[in-house]
């Protein structure tokens, strides 16, 4: 039998202050309330205890526009308390000298899939595709999640703190996807960012047609779009009975009561492919988009005009630059890569000024990372993308290409009232760099989440390893 040290006791490990061991925060996770009664699953995350901590000395870059050298960052009960100079910290604050290094907030990745392909990447970790029909929209990536891979703790030492995991891409609706805090715990519910919207995942191009074409389609580009606007068709009319049975309400996660009514009609049996469907006509959960062509994107736009919704994130947009001024216009996000390009025939068209290209042209630009090595350091990814584009003669702000990775990523996923900046009153997720982030020297010192220290370079004390790392004791492993 394998015997470890659970989840549950490194997330207490992480958090302790000064060998006290942590303890969850007393009260209802924030923003969580809302979503208590209507989601089926909902968010156990509790932040760690933490202390006022009071980060000094440090370039403050705070990916709101302004950049303070020397400056500070006081967090408290979890969150940023002030930012600035010369603050004010409790007595009994811990202060942390970062004279020489940079505070930024905590890395954003809007798209992995960390958990659902977890390391070790065998036959029996591969729980991100459900390939078995063009349309999956009733699956959940949360339920694939497996919450010890080494993945997470890797991804933490890069300074992420917050992340989107997402089905696959093999069908046109893949699933819903699930936003996570990156901390130890036992479960995906433990880990799943309280109040944040849903995605759905969803693939145009060379990928469901590859999957399908053999198995009874869609077999082309045109028979993509033809099971996208048929779904869409169903979607509107399930939504429609539902809601004039007065089961509208919180139907993105719970869905109405089967086969009765509480309203002017018969309401539909409970369809959960059709369920998450309605929840982004009706705005509930986000749309993200997997494309790389921009003839394709822009088919995309036109289709979610037809039946009245809005796409949140291109992903991976190889082409984005082809239909900048399209997503500036409608306010879609593109969640890029800063220079993969060329693996496959619509990946071949691409530049490596791609995300700078979108930035300039005011659309909203994002560093992506679909890889679990690209996730700890992205950084470095963001650093690309920046040179990339100053070589094109696009003048980019290190503040602009921080928002990359931070504000910008926060906001496609629904989560930017509560982080992506460092700004009073938002979430204390919080990174000390060794050297400017931009540098391909830096690394994350110290990783905050919620005001708690996760992660410390120099302590190995604050370097959690999931259950899966920890392994057997000498003695079992002898049985």
């Amino acid at each position: 039998m394998k015997r470890v040290l659970s989840a549950l006791a490194l997330a207490a490990l992480a958090g302790c202050a000064r060998g006290t061991a942590a303890r969850p925060a007393q009260g209802p996770a924030p923003d969580a309330a809302q979503r208590q009664s209507s989601d089926p699953f909902p968010s156990t995350y509790r932040p760690l205890a933490s202390r006022p901590t009071l980060i000094r000395g440090g370039t403050v870059m705070t990916a709101a526009g302004q950049v303070i050298p020397n400056g500070e960052v006081l967090m408290v009960d979890g969150r940023i308390a002030a930012v600035g100079t010369a603050l004010q910290a409790p007595a009994e604050a811990v202060v942390l000298d970062a004279t020489g290094r940079f505070v930024t907030p905590g890395v954003i990745d809007t798209h992995s899939h960390l958990g659902v392909y977890a390391s070790p990447g065998v036959q029996a970790h591969s729980d991100g595709n459900e390939a078995t029909s063009p349309n999956t929209a009733e699956v959940w990536a949360e339920h694939s999640v497996w919450p010890h891979d080494p993945g997470f703790t890797r991804a933490l030492e890069g300074g992420v703190t917050s992340m989107q995991i997402l089905p696959g891409s093999a069908n046109l609706f893949g699933g819903r996807s699930v936003t996570l805090k990156n901390v130890p715990s036992r479960t995906a519910q433990g880990m799943k960012f309280p109040g944040a919207p849903y995605g759905l995942k969803m693939a145009c191009g060379e990928n469901p047609k590859r999957v399908y074409g053999q198995r009874g389609g869609p077999a082309t580009r045109m028979g993509n779009v033809a099971g996208f606007r048929s779904a869409w068709i169903r979607a509107q009319d399930y939504r429609r009975r539902m809601d004039a049975a007065g089961n509208g309400g919180g139907s993105s996660a719970s869905g109405g009561n089967s086969g009765s009514g509480g309203g002017g009609g018969s309401a539909p049996t409970r369809d959960l492919e059709l369920e998450t469907l309605a929840g982004v006509l009706r705005g509930e959960i986000l749309v993200h988009n997997h494309c790389y062509r921009g003839d394709e994107m822009a088919q995309m736009i036109d289709i979610a005009r037809e039946f009245g919704y809005r796409i949140r994130s291109f992903h991976h947009g190889v082409e984005a630059y082809k239909v900048r001024d399209l997503m500036a216009r409608d306010s879609i996000s593109g969640s890029l890569w800063a220079d993969w390009g060329g693996f496959k025939m619509e990946a071949l068209d691409f530049t490596r000024a791609n995300v700078a290209m979108l930035h300039q042209a005011g659309g909203i630009a994002i560093v992506h990372s679909d890889d679990p090595t690209g996730i700890q350091k992205l950084n470095q990814e963001a650093a690309k993308a920046l040179e990339a584009g100053r070589e094109m003669g696009i003048e980019i702000s290190e503040n602009d290409a921080l928002r990359w990775i931070t504000a910008n990523a926060a906001w496609a996923l629904g989560i930017h009232q509560q982080v992506g900046t460092l700004e009073a009153g938002k979430q204390a997720d919080v990174v000390i760099w060794s050297h400017n982030p931009f540098s391909v020297y830096a690394r994350a010192d110290q990783v905050f989440i919620d005001g708690a220290l996760l992660y410390d370079r120099m302590n190995p004390n604050r370097q959690p390893r999931t259950d899966f790392e920890v392994g057997l004791f000498p003695a079992e492993a002898v049985r």
